[in-house]
């Protein structure tokens, strides 16, 4: 079996139907996977989440034998202002995905920090307040179902598309019960350096993605991220993983890490032998750097 602490998302295989994924994530030798819910990358919980749809994902989760740590989703645009009916589909589509945590055991709800863009919809301060404002009102929402939720706040393709903007974001979340997903893929190819990231997020982390990445670079405004590939396999960017593991160790981190393998320099037949090989370089590294007790 794989090292407790160490799972995969279903967004590494994300063309293979679920059950699909869930076998061969399993016979990898994993204990735990992130479900992706995610227009356009992957869809393994169906973005029209019904009663039965939610049925068909719990019975395959069940009969895989694996735990759900998070459901990697997005409700919308959390920084786009919105009309009364979309707020109440978004609040509707958010109580699917957590009555769905609920049946599968998952941990946690992951949603975005906002758009898929840089530019803000009115300002960044704005939008980083509303996008703060409907993070911390989707926990009250997971909170009543035991479900905790959190946010993936640095990700280069959307809002917060640097450190500077996902620690601003952190700010806004301060005092509630919103935690962070911290992938190193995305601190390294924004041109962040990863240990200062980590130690800067500190106790607030929840989880970790694991991917790796060429290093981005900050230009100047109105496009203030020219960022580098988040799409390679372990062992072909610049994440330097062992220094990031150290600071998560550092920073008192006890939590779990995902490989989110969304690669495009594997032929899809030999991700999962991609998949094993990622594991094993994490894993002798988490030997190395066991969470502090």
């Amino acid at each position: 079996m794989r090292h407790p602490r160490l799972g995969c998302s279903t967004i590494t295989f994300r063309r293979l139907d679920l059950d699909q994924v869930l076998d061969t994530i399993a016979e990898l030798g994993f204990r735990e996977v992130d479900l992706g819910s995610l227009p356009a990358v992957c869809e393994h919980v169906p973005l029209r989440l019904d009663e039965r749809a939610r049925s068909r994902v719990a019975a395959a989760v069940r009969n895989s034998g694996l735990a759900v740590r998070s459901i990697n989703a997005d409700i919308g645009d959390l920084n786009r202002p919105a009309a009364q009916h979309e707020l109440a589909d978004a609040r509707a589509h958010l109580d699917s995905l957590l009555s769905l945590a609920t049946e599968v055991g998952a941990t946690a709800v992951v949603l975005p920090n906002g758009a898929l863009s840089h530019d803000p919809v009115e300002t960044l301060d704005s939008d980083l307040d509303r996008v703060a404002d409907r993070l911390v009102e989707a926990a009250g929402c997971a909170s009543t179902h035991g479900v905790e939720l959190w946010t993936e706040s640095l990700h280069v393709h959307r809002l917060c598309c640097t450190a500077e903007r996902a620690l601003a974001l952190a700010a806004r979340l301060n005092g509630s019960t919103v935690r962070h997903v911290v992938d190193f893929s995305h601190v390294v190819a924004s041109g962040a350096d990863l240990a200062e990231t980590v130690d800067a997020f500190g106790l607030r982390i929840a989880h970790v993605h694991l991917r790796d990445a060429t290093r981005g670079h900050v230009t100047d405004l109105p496009d203030p991220l020219m960022p580098g590939n988040i799409n390679l396999s372990i062992g072909r960017g610049v994440v330097d993983f062992d220094r990031g593991l150290i600071a998560l160790r550092r920073n008192a981190f006890d939590g779990h890490l995902t490989l989110e393998l969304e690669t495009h320099d594997v032929d899809d037949a030999d991700r999962p032998a991609a998949a094993a090989a990622a594991a094993d370089t994490i894993e002798s590294l988490l030997n190395l750097h066991p969470a502090t007790t």
